[in-house]
């Protein structure tokens, strides 16, 4: 049996799986956790790495490695190659009023068709905008900018400030999916677009810029081998790694997911993202025009709020998710005119990083515990909507809705998703399909070919709209703009 490994180095922690490279069935993992926080020290993540991997039992045995990672992340570096400061997260919001900068001197439109995105405060340009403006003795040190991902299979592969042959920059390795969302890249054409990257940083547009960016590889083609002495059990020189991903690209990929899906990812925050084979651009910035891992195009949508919702309101109501979601079943669709608007934490989608939580319609009829109950799954679940709306009023087919991430498991949640989506909706067999995906394209820059791993469906539900649900939320959403 020949094994390739996944990793997943997440916001939260760093999970690894080992898989068999023809079938994808899993033999072992690992977890190390990460930092709390917006913003991170990469060494951090270097350290989770060498864990998750030596409890996931090492790579002694293992032909293939690849790291899916969070996009957007700002690791700047100088010419030594040592990071200038603690890496800025997707998460961290305080780059806001760079990105309008941005878009006030570039222009909305301009931006979406030279990078088939309108930049927020997540995307990799607004942060190195705030680094000029905040922090410009750092700014005038950078000598390269990476992403997560990049920088650790560049460590991976032996690269550093205390590599015996210098720092090498320009070893630095990235792939379309994850180089899309910096903001400064064209997913249709493959290329940088270098005048926003000196335009964030010295700001002035320039045709080429002194900072180094990591060559961006082909979907399946290898970045190289794990080095000599990585700190954890391997075969150094063998392990063949792959070009690596962006979090949403690894899930499309470990899901199968093809032209026509639709993902919804229900986690801390909340995804839409859909495969198509054309690029999509949208100059309103809701929808960002990603890539993805294998040569095709991922629109995504990005909302802060979403499993948290389902938190916030079983902790009020003192119980667990499942029953929430069993108490949820009990009320009418619409919770009888209760409306949860759920902007616990602002919002990135609609770009509202000040707005609050309001709870719309409480009347003494409406005002009970199941109404409650399914009000938080419905506004969770209609933010989402939104999202899956803008993405298919760009033209994007959808076939069918996959649902992951630990909400799409409840009860509630599965069959909300069915009144609210418009279409199928199939629940994949829980798993790690992030971490999956960046072993599947393993496997490919192994073997030369992506191969067929199935994924197992344990839900699949026929669409049953309630209209009452979208009508309600999109009269609080409408007021609210």
């Amino acid at each position: 049996m020949t094994l390739v490994a996944g990793v997943d180095s997440s916001t939260q922690s760093c999970k690894v799986v080992i898989r068999d490279a023809d079938t994808g069935a899993p033999v072992r993992e690992g977890r190390a956790a990460h930092p709390d926080g917006s913003e991170v020290d990469p060494e951090a993540w270097w350290l989770a790495l060498i864990a998750a991997i030596a409890d996931a039992g090492g790579l002694a045995d293992v032909a293939a490695i690849s790291i899916s990672a969070q996009q957007h992340g700002m690791v700047a570096l100088d010419s030594s190659g040592r990071v200038i400061r603690p890496a800025l997260l997707w998460n961290d919001t305080r780059s806001a009023s760079a990105a309008r900068d941005l878009i006030a001197e570039v222009g909305a439109d301009e931006f979406a068709r030279r990078t088939g995105s309108v930049p927020v405060a997540s995307f990799t340009i607004t942060k190195l905008r705030w680094l000029r403006d905040a922090e410009p003795e750092n700014a005038a040190r950078v000598a390269a900018v990476a992403l997560p991902h990049d920088w650790l299979t560049w460590r991976l592969r032996g690269f550093g400030p205390d590599a015996p042959g210098g720092p090498a920059l320009d070893e630095l390795t990235t792939d379309r999916s994850d180089a899309s969302g910096t903001g400064y890249f064209d997913p249709a054409t493959s290329s940088y677009d270098h005048e926003l990257v000196s335009l964030a940083l010295t700001g002035e547009s320039a045709q080429s810029s002194a900072v180094t960016l990591p060559r961006v590889l082909e979907p399946g083609e290898s970045a190289g081998y794990v080095a000599e002495n990585p700190g954890f059990d391997a075969s150094p020189g063998r392990v063949v790694i792959g070009a690596g991903t962006g979090d949403n690209a690894g899930a499309a990929l470990g899901l199968g997911a093809a032209a026509g899906d639709v993902v919804i990812s229900i986690g801390t925050s909340g995804t839409v993202f859909a495969v198509t084979t054309e690029p999509v651009s949208d100059a309103t910035g809701t929808v960002a025009g990603l890539a993805d891992a294998t040569g095709n195009y991922l629109p995504l949508v990005a909302t802060l709020n979403a499993a948290r919702i389902l938190d916030a309101v079983a902790g009020l109501l003192a119980i667990d998710h499942a029953e929430l979601g069993r108490l949820a079943l009990t009320a009418q669709p619409g919770s009888n005119g209760l409306v949860l608007q759920p902007y616990f934490e602002g919002e990135r989608t609609p770009n509202l990083p000040d707005a609050t939580a309001t709870l719309f319609g409480m009347t003494l009829a409406s005002t009970s515990r199941p109404n409650l109950a399914r009000a938080a799954v419905e506004g969770m679940l209609s933010a989402l909507a939104d999202g899956l709306a803008a993405v298919t009023g760009l033209g994007v087919p959808v076939n069918r809705v996959l649902l992951i991430g630990g909400a799409a498991q409840n009860e509630a949640v599965q069959a909300i998703a069915a009144e609210i989506f418009g279409a199928t909706v199939e629940v994949p067999e829980p798993g790690e399909y992030v971490a999956a995906g960046a072993a599947r394209q393993a496997a490919w820059a192994l073997a030369g070919q992506l191969p067929a791993w199935s994924t197992p469906i344990t839900h699949s539900l026929a669409s049953t709209p309630a209209p009452v649900i979208a009508e309600q939320y999109s009269a609080r959403r409408d007021a609210l703009a």
